[in-house]
């Protein structure tokens, strides 16, 4: 097909890395942030917890998985609120990311995979350098129009 495709012009769509994240808000209406490592791509940016789906996983099971892995934290119930394509220059293929409002077990998180990781409340979220990819999320959690505990009351 590839042989095909060029020499008819067309040209092959990339596949998306699909990845999932997590808005989880406390009763104090803090959200969780993670800062990503030093040593990671897009050094010290914010972000909010996830990573990429495995090839046949569902959405909510990579939430789940990539919950516990990052912050050693059970996931109870999620409900997607946003999705989002991005295109970063540095990496070959673009991304279909999943936002998800999403609630855990614990009140007691574990950094395991970021350099720091902070409660902050949704209009203190632009004070913070986030992955671009976040950025219309966080301006529909600054300003109210999105509430991530509301949304998971109809789950």
């Amino acid at each position: 097909m590839r042989e095909y495709d060029r020499m008819h012009g067309v040209e092959a769509k990339s596949a998306m890395r699909r990845v999932v994240a997590a808005v989880i808000e406390r009763a104090d209406r803090r959200l969780l942030i993670g800062q990503r490592r030093r040593q990671d791509s897009s050094p010290l940016k914010w972000e909010f917890p996830g990573g990429k789906v495995w090839d046949g996983e569902e959405l909510e099971a990579a939430l789940a998985r990539e919950l516990w892995e990052e912050l050693g934290v059970t996931l109870v119930k999620s409900r997607k609120i946003a999705s989002v394509e991005h295109q970063y220059a540095n990496t070959a293929e673009p991304l279909e990311i999943h936002f998800f409002a999403a609630q855990i077990a614990e009140d007691e998180i574990v950094p395991l995979t970021f350099e720091q990781v902070k409660w902050v409340l949704p209009k203190e979220l632009a004070q913070y350098d986030f992955l671009a990819a976040n950025r219309t999320l966080i301006a529909h959690l600054a300003t109210g129009k999105l509430k991530p505990s509301e949304i998971l009351q109809g789950a």
